[in-house]
């Protein structure tokens, strides 16, 4: 049997970075996902009420890759609580000619972590305004920062604003993201205002009720929702999906029973059966992004199985190239 490739999170944070080659790496995974010809069987999802968790398993077969991977990744947001980080997991990455496992990428949830936050840079990159300057990033833990760090990637903010339900970690990530950027970054306590005043609205949170009002959005906002990833999930009140100009799911499929387009179709806010252009479509070029910077667009991310194949390949990629990591024979 051949060797596995063993790397823990230390190795997997020295050689893969939340940078425009990971940004470009989950772009290349939304393309390739529109191309067709990718298996990408539903999440696998179980949760644990009695510890205010849950667990995901999320995979995916991609021509022209030569391996795939099965990620298992959890939440449990009473962590912190414990001093503990709310996600941790592992990405066990498979031969697809053999089957034989190749490497076991001992992350704790930092990969989902960096393709979560690529992904948002990619929506960012395809539908929010090229003007765009100012962003409200609701949501304070560990993806909040990601995803205003991968933002700026793409975008050339220079304002931002985070807002929590508990207001000193709002205070605690605006500090660390002000240092980090070297952009003004402050904490709000009134989110209504900062959705307002932002160009960009990113959602961050496992909530369960509305966060966003739909009478908050005014032309040329741009919002990526990406913590409605379990059915009781959602950030956004369902009418958001009724005045947006564009609506564009990761994966239609995932998004009409997980994400924010279940809770506007229950709703009845958005009609069933309707027929959505999904971020590869447009990244593939097959289908239209923002049509003018007056539109209102929302992005809707409930995580995909090929972005996880495609962080996992990379990092393996990056990890022979400079020596990362364990061999370990079997």
């Amino acid at each position: 049997m051949p060797a596995i490739k063993i790397l823990a999170e230390a190795d997997l944070r020295e050689i893969v970075k939340l940078d425009i080659d990971a940004v470009e790496c989950v772009e290349r995974a939304f393309s390739l996902l529109a191309a067709g010809g990718v298996e990408m069987p539903p999440i696998l999802s179980m949760l644990i009420p009695a510890f205010h968790g849950e667990v995901d398993v999320k995979t995916a077969y991609v021509p022209g890759i030569d391996s795939y991977a099965i990620k298992m990744a959890s939440g449990f947001f009473d962590n912190p609580k414990q001093g503990l980080p709310s996600a941790s997991g592992l990405m066990v990455l498979f031969s697809a000619r053999t089957g034989f496992v190749e490497a076991l990428l001992l992350d704790n949830g930092y990969l989902t972590d960096i393709r979560t936050a690529a992904a948002g840079a990619v929506a960012a990159k395809h539908l929010a305004p090229e003007t765009a300057r100012t962003a409200c990033i609701v949501g304070a833990g560990a993806q909040a920062k990601l995803q205003l760090q991968a933002l700026c990637l793409v975008r050339p903010i220079e304002r931002a604003s985070f807002w929590a339900r508990d207001v000193s970690k709002a205070q605690a990530a605006a500090a660390e993201m002000s240092d980090t950027l070297g952009i003004g970054v402050t904490a709000t306590q009134h989110l209504e205002q900062a959705v307002r005043e932002a160009d960009v609205i990113v959602t961050t949170t496992p909530s369960a009720e509305p966060l966003i009002k739909a009478d908050w959005l005014r032309a040329g906002h741009h919002v990526t929702a990406m913590g409605s990833d379990q059915e009781n999930k959602l950030e956004l009140e369902p009418a958001c999906l009724a005045v947006a100009d564009l609506y564009v799911p990761d994966r239609q499929s995932q998004t009409e029973i997980l994400g924010e387009l279940h809770h506007a179709i229950s709703a009845g806010a958005v009609p069933s059966g309707r027929q959505y252009d999904e971020l590869g479509d447009i990244v593939a070029g097959t289908a239209r992004g923002r049509g003018n910077a007056q539109q209102i667009t929302i992005c809707d991310l409930t995580g995909t199985g090929i972005q996880d194949t495609a962080i996992a390949t990379f990092a393996r990629e990056r990890a022979e190239a400079s020596g990362s990591g364990t061999n370990f024979n079997a």
